[in-house]
C-alpha cells in the first residue's frame, strides 16, 4: 500500500483543472483591466486567491506537511514566508528602522510551520494584515515610475516583484497540495 494520494480534482467540465471556470473566483472571462497599475493589481489579486485556494479544506497537519526531505517547505510555511515578504517589501519603501521579523531570523517562517490550529490561524491572519498594510502603503504611490526608499526602487519593480514571488510560490503550492491529497492545480 502506498502513502501517495491518487490525483483528483473538483472540476467536472475540465478534469485537469482545480475548479470549473464558473466556480473559479479568478475567472478572467470579463474585460481585462485598463492601465498598467490596474493590471498589476489584478494579477496580484489572482495569485493571492490561488494561494488561498491551494490551502482550502486542509487541517493544520496537512498545511504543515513538508514536501520532501531535507526541504522545510510546506503550505503553512509559504503563508508565513509571504507574510514576512509583504513586511519586507514595505521596508523597501520606508526609510525608518525595519520592524522585527514576524517569525524569527533566517528560515524560521518555514521551520516554525508546525501542525497547530492557533499557529495556522495566526499565519493566515498575519498574511492578511501584512498584505493590507503593504497595499495601503503602495496606494500612496500611483506613479509606477516613482523611485522610493533608501535604494531608490521604482514602484513598478516592487509590484512586479510581488507578483513574481506569489507566482513562484503558487507553483510550489500546486506540488505541495498534490503531494498532500492528490488535488491537481490549473
Amino acid at each position: 500500500m502506498s502513502d501517495m494520494p491518487e490525483r483528483w480534482t473538483k472540476a467536472s467540465v475540465y478534469p485537469d483543472m482545480w475548479a470549473d471556470p464558473s466556480e473559479d473566483p479568478r475567472n478572467m472571462e470579463q474585460v481585462s483591466p485598463d492601465g498598467e497599475l490596474a493590471t498589476l493589481k489584478d494579477y496580484l489579486k489572482n495569485y493571492r486567491l490561488t494561494l488561498q485556494m491551494k490551502c482550502e479544506g486542509l487541517d493544520p497537519g496537512q498545511l504543515a506537511r513538508r514536501s520532501v526531505p531535507p526541504s522545510t517547505m510546506s503550505l503553512l510555511g509559504l503563508v508565513r514566508h509571504l507574510a514576512e515578504a509583504e513586511r519586507d517589501w514595505r521596508n523597501w519603501i520606508a526609510s525608518a528602522e525595519e520592524p522585527p521579523k514576524l517569525y524569527g531570523p533566517g528560515d524560521a517562517a518555514f521551520e516554525g510551520a508546525v501542525a497547530d490550529q492557533a499557529l495556522a490561524e495566526g499565519a493566515f491572519a498575519d498574511l492578511a494584515r501584512e498584505q493590507a498594510a503593504t497595499d495601503a502603503v503602495l496606494a500612496g504611490y500611483p506613479d509606477l515610475g516613482e523611485r522610493v526608499g533608501r535604494r531608490g526602487i521604482a514602484v513598478r519593480e516592487l509590484w512586479v516583484h510581488r507578483i513574481e514571488e506569489y507566482a513562484r510560490h503558487c507553483g510550489h503550492a500546486d506540488l505541495l497540495r498534490e503531494r498532500i491529497d492528490g488535488r491537481v492545480g490549473q
